[in-house]
């Protein structure tokens, strides 16, 4: 079912309800809009922001460098001739126990 919309100043033009419902459009998304053989297309996008805070980057980056120190000191595994023969490695391992409280390193929302 196709709809009719108007063309607003400045090129506004509101997406009826029912098709921002079938496409799972919200408030405050973002979509893609490009031109195609005479066709404006919408396509919704998902954006993940890169930025960090001082902490999280803090955290990243002595992350990055004990792994880096892992590497250089030869502790690494395989290489492993098949993906399954990688999972069977792995599942021979023992648990490591985890501290009760995991840092987690995700972007900061604006």
């Amino acid at each position: 079912m196709s709809n009719l919309v108007r063309v607003q100043r400045k090129g506004q033009v509101t997406i009826p309800t029912r098709v921002r419902v079938q496409v799972g459009l919200v408030d405050g998304d973002i979509v893609e809009a490009r031109a195609e053989n005479g066709r404006i297309i919408l396509t919704p996008k998902m954006v993940v922001d890169r930025e960090y805070t001082p902490q999280q980057r803090r955290i990243i980056d002595a992350r990055l460098a004990e792994s880096l120190e892992q590497v250089k000191k030869g502790e690494t595994f395989g290489p492993f001739e098949t993906h399954e023969e990688m999972i069977t490695f792995l599942h021979s391992q023992p648990k490591k126990s985890r501290p009760n409280k995991a840092v987690s390193v995700k972007p900061h929302s604006r």
